[in-house]
This record gives C-alpha cells, sequence and structure tokens, in this order.
C-alpha cells in the first residue's frame, strides 16, 4: 500500500504578529511542501479565533493554489452547517476551474467556533448540526451533471465532481463516511480518543460509490522535528502551552514556546493538553522516522496529515523538512 504525507496548516498567528504574516507564511510553506514532495495542503475554517488566520477558507485555498502547481490543495475543513450547500459547490467550482484536478473538499459538522459566533455566521441554528448528511447529499448533487431541466445549477461547479472527504474526532462522521462510500479524516491532531474505533467502524460499514471503491483513510498527528529531540521538544512547547489555556477556556495568538512552565499550570490542564497532544510525532529525523512507522503500522493510514503549530516560521520550515527527509527513508 503507498502511504502518504499531507501538510494541514492552522494559518497560526503567533504572539505579536497579525494574519497578514501568518498567510505570507503559509504561502512560504506551502511552496517548500510542495517541493519536499508532500501530497495535498489543507487549511481548516475557524472563527472568532485571534490565532488562525483561515477563516476565510476558500480564498486562503487560492493564495495557496496560485502559488504551487502541482499539490492539491484543500480544506480540511469546511464546517459546513455554516453554510448553504450550493455556496460551497460555487466557491469549490471557482476553485475547481481555477486549479483543475488540484482541489479538495474535506467536511465537517462542527462550526468551528463557539456557539454565539456560530449564531452570528448563521444567524439562526435550528437543524444546522441534524442536516449534515443530507446537506452533504446535496452538495454532491451540485458538483454532479446537471440533469434536464434542472432549474438551479452550481455556476461554477456543476459537473465538476470536486473530491469531497468527510472528517470527524468521533464515531458519526465515520459512519457516515463509510455509508457515501467517501474518503474519511479523522481529526486526531487534537482528538485522538475515538481514533481505532472511528477507523474500524469506518472500514467495516464502507459501502463501495462511484466516488471510491475501497476505504481511504487519513490520520491527523501533530509532527514537530529537529536536529536533536531536545530542540523538537522545545519547539513542541508552545503548542502544548496553547492547550493547556483552552483548559481554562482561554485562546489567543501561538505562544513562544520559552514561556511555558509546567508550574503555572494545575495538573488536570497539563493531563488535557497531554491527551488532546498524544497523537504527535516529536524528534530528532531518527525518532521521527520510527514513530512514523509506528502511526502508520497501528492505524493502518493510507495517508498521514501533519500539522505543526511552531511558533518561528525558520523551524516550522525546517521541521517539515525534516520530517519528508525521514517520510522517504520509511520501507514502502
Amino acid at each position: 500500500m503507498e502511504r502518504r504525507l499531507s501538510v494541514l496548516d492552522l494559518a497560526p498567528i503567533t504572539r505579536g504578529s497579525n494574519a497578514a504574516q501568518a498567510l505570507a507564511n503559509t504561502r512560504d510553506l506551502a511552496r517548500h511542501a510542495e517541493r519536499w514532495g508532500y501530497t495535498r495542503y489543507w487549511v481548516a475554517e475557524h472563527h472568532n479565533m485571534t490565532g488562525i488566520a483561515s477563516a476565510a477558507t476558500a480564498v486562503v485555498i487560492g493564495h495557496i493554489a496560485a502559488a504551487t502547481s502541482t499539490m492539491r490543495v484543500g480544506a480540511g475543513g469546511i464546517m459546513l452547517p455554516n453554510h448553504a450547500p450550493l455556496v460551497i459547490a460555487e466557491q469549490f467550482g471557482t476553485l475547481e476551474s481555477l486549479f483543475p484536478g488540484r482541489i479538495d473538499l474535506g467536511l465537517g459538522r462542527a462550526p468551528g467556533t463557539d456557539q454565539r459566533t456560530a449564531r452570528a455566521l448563521r444567524r439562526n441554528l435550528v437543524g444546522s448540526d441534524d442536516s449534515f448528511p443530507q446537506d452533504v447529499v446535496e452538495l454532491q448533487g451540485w458538483f454532479a451533471e446537471p440533469q434536464p431541466g434542472q432549474a438551479i445549477q452550481a455556476v461554477p461547479g456543476a459537473g465538476l465532481n470536486v473530491p469531497i472527504w468527510l472528517l470527524g474526532s468521533s464515531l458519526y462522521s465515520a459512519g457516515l463516511a463509510a455509508q457515501l462510500g467517501l474518503p474519511f479524516a479523522f481529526a486526531s491532531h487534537f482528538a485522538p480518543r475515538f481514533l481505532k474505533q472511528a477507523i474500524a467502524l469506518y472500514r467495516s460499514e464502507f459501502k463501495p460509490s462511484e466516488h471510491l471503491a475501497e476505504p481511504y483513510v487519513m490520520v491527523g498527528a501533530n509532527a514537530i522535528a529537529a536536529d536533536s529531540d531536545e530542540q523538537a521538544q522545545f519547539l513542541f512547547r508552545s503548542l502544548r502551552l496553547r492547550f493547556a489555556a483552552m483548559a481554562r477556556g482561554v485562546r489567543g495568538q501561538l505562544p513562544p514556546p520559552e514561556e511555558f512552565d509546567e508550574r503555572d499550570w494545575a495538573p488536570n490542564e497539563l493531563a488535557f493538553a497531554d491527551e488532546s497532544l498524544s497523537c504527535s510525532v516529536i524528534g530528532n529525523p531518527q525518532a521521527v522516522r520510527r514513530q512514523l512507522q509506528v502511526l502508520f503500522d497501528d492505524t493502518g493510514a493510507n495517508e498521514l496529515m501533519l500539522t505543526a503549530q511552531i511558533y518561528d516560521h525558520a523551524a516550522r520550515l525546517r521541521s517539515f523538512e525534516l520530517v519528508a527527509q525521514a517520510w522517504e527513508q520509511l520501507p514502502a
């Protein structure tokens, strides 16, 4: 089985920086990732988060696709309850028309934000999560070839069959992806608890479709590589600090690693961070190679979607380069 590595970029806004710099860093990383052989490059929809710059996800995808030429680019994901399916069909139909054969559309059923912001986005929350399966099917319909007499069409979009993925951190989307015969990506980079159960459910219940003949599993993981284990663990402190703060209900820009001091945090806060980030590959190139092998073998994943929230952009570039080099040395 061919194994692939891809990038999930959460477009982190670092402490003291801004969204413009974060998006410039995203563009720069994407160019490098393409050269290093990553299969695809995804960004995710989040709202009202001062530390993430990818709220206008389709716009950011266009920004990345224009800076690259061969790598697939897409959403990991679009939070479909925030949008009418026709709007997403038009957005991604436009992207596919501009960058043919390179666009992916990953879908999630969470709002990607808090409930108050979700209400501001949608105006009304009635039925938004409950209608997710119907909305996915409707979206597939907008990408299909128009039928005779069809009154409404997605233009661009109709007939383009943009690849749709379902994303999730529980069993729900795994079951739906299996039922619809779609590829499935699990968000284990921040919610690994049900990873193995979701994969098992997806594979056992998978029904082949016109879109996919066999199950295809993508596993999300944090990946931070450096020349030494100590340096990699130091870089990881920024993310660990971010998640410890989330246990207090605090969100913000990505902090520098030197701000993290375990003595500042309660045991339950550290436990929340460590459990949330337990699906992580961290260390020197040799350690990363071993951990990648274990993760592939343990999950049977077809593809790993790696993210690295590292404060220093040069260190983030170096990390993805080292991971790519380690991956090349894995046995086929």
